[in-house]
């Protein structure tokens, strides 16, 4: 059940160029892997989305990449400091198949140590831009590292042979490649949201010719 709490901050840890914001969990639940919670920048008028990275037992901890005001302004808090916390919202994985396999690129691993955790530790293929950003994969157990200009659709394609089901995460065209190569994937689509709920339409996206309210219908949506 989603509940909004204001929560304080236990750590700001660097992971690479990517922050790890702990905070304690409060009332709150972790949700399924794939949802996600509105993280009230300090100063900011609005709230950011944010993958659950991690749920470790009394916290519940978010990776970011400080990339815009709202983002740099949470990447800036300190322990001790106090967050709003919305969630958790949306539709996360389905959980319930056979030979998963996580396929991330960049910022979008940010589910994945959560999702590895309830999946029992899958085998995973994740892809960086840089050998610094790749320091996230540390967080995420067996982990398959590629770094441009090799794209994780590489070694991907060797895989899906194998009766992989594919949990997808990461920038659209990473997406659309990744559905290319299994047409049952799992993806999850990122899109700037103001409210988390479906009330603002600020995250609608076009999805094979049909508009998408992410917050409501996804994040998580099925590639077929």
């Amino acid at each position: 059940m989603r509940r909004r709490e204001r929560l304080r901050v236990v750590a700001n840890e660097a992971v690479g160029p990517y922050s790890l914001i702990r905070v304690e969990r409060g009332g709150l639940e972790p949700g399924v892997p794939g949802q996600f919670f509105m993280l009230e920048a300090p100063g900011r008028l609005l709230p950011r989305p944010m993958s659950l990275c991690q749920a470790p037992p009394g916290e519940l901890s978010f990776l970011l990449e400080a990339i815009g005001p709202g983002t740099r302004a949470l990447a800036a808090v300190e322990p001790g400091d106090e967050l709003h916390v919305f969630g958790p919202l949306g539709n996360g994985y389905r959980l319930d198949v056979h030979k998963p396999l996580l396929v991330g690129g960049g910022i979008g691993a940010a589910p994945f140590p959560y999702l590895s955790e309830e999946l029992g530790g899958p085998p995973a293929i994740l892809g960086f831009r840089s050998d610094l950003h790749a320091e996230a994969a540390a967080l995420v157990p067996n982990a398959e590292v590629v770094v441009e200009p090799t794209l994780v659709t590489e070694p991907l394609t060797d895989l899906v042979t194998d009766c992989y089901k594919v949990f997808a995460c990461g920038p659209e065209p990473m997406l659309a490649a990744v559905r290319e190569l299994a047409p049952d994937a799992q993806l999850a689509w990122e899109a700037p949201m103001a409210c988390g709920y479906g009330a603002c339409y600020g995250c609608s996206v076009e999805i094979d010719g049909v508009l998408q309210r992410l917050c409501v219908a996804g994040p998580v949506l099925e590639a077929a």
